[in-house]
């Protein structure tokens, strides 16, 4: 029961941001039983009710921890696992420069990039929803099935063309505001920094890391609510997702 019901609930997790919670857990479970209503959902013994009930909490739970831990100040710079370095190529030669005594020009440079994506994180929920209103029966069986991070390869896999179109104009205008152009040009002027950038794009490479960040964020809070009952704060959330199979 307790892998079974939370995959469906993760899946459903991102709705409540942006409506009411109770209209959007019904509106897909409707969606749901009408596209399969002979089928059942694995391991489910509990009240439609119940399920739905259980399904809002874990919603909360989930759209708090990913986007919004992520879209507010520190959200990526304070995070080592998602904080966003300069890139691989370059790496290198920013060693280089803090050496030299030049380390506060690539330490804003890293600082304006991990705004920018602080910034645009929270644009993440209406697509996010959007994903899981598209969402089918048998997707929503394989996600049930699947691994631990089953949900967040669905969204991965659904969402990352609509999110990367959504975090480009925001990721470029944060980058602005923030000086990241401004010092990303400041810090390529570098005699040795400039041969290695070439064509290198930078909305881009902001875009893609922020977007590794939300993911890798959705996964570990499916992982933790899957696997540790601690993350079951709640009575009718032990009652839910924390029977065994």
């Amino acid at each position: 029961m307790k892998g079974s019901a939370f995959m469906f609930a993760f899946t459903c997790g991102l709705l409540v941001a942006c409506l009411p919670a109770e209209a959007q857990v019904d509106q897909l479970w409707k969606k749901i039983e009408s596209t399969s209503p002979s089928a059942s959902l694995p391991g489910m013994s509990l009240s439609n009710d119940k399920i739905a009930s259980g399904l809002k909490e874990a919603l909360t739970k989930s759209t708090g921890t990913a986007v919004a831990s992520t879209g507010r100040p520190d959200g990526y710079f304070k995070n080592e696992a998602i904080k966003i370095l300069l890139p691989s190529s370059l790496q290198t030669i920013g060693k280089g420069m803090r050496m030299m005594g030049m380390g506060a020009q690539v330490d804003e440079l890293e600082l304006s990039m991990n705004r920018a994506a602080e910034q645009a994180a929270p644009a993440a929920k209406q697509i996010f929803i959007n994903a899981i209103t598209k969402m089918s029966f048998e997707d929503a069986r394989n996600i049930l099935s699947g691994g631990n991070t089953a949900a967040t390869d669905y969204f991965k896999k659904t969402s990352s063309t609509e999110l990367t179109q959504a975090f480009t104009p925001i990721v470029h205008q944060s980058m602005e505001n923030v000086g990241v152009i401004k010092q990303f040009n400041q810090f390529t002027q570098n005699s040795m920094v400039a041969p290695l950038v070439g064509n290198f794009n930078l909305d881009s490479y902001v875009v893609g890391k922020a977007l590794d960040g939300l993911f890798y964020m959705l996964g570990q809070e499916e992982k933790q609510i899957r696997t540790d009952p601690a993350a079951q704060t709640t009575s009718l959330l032990k009652e839910v997702f924390g029977k065994k199979q």
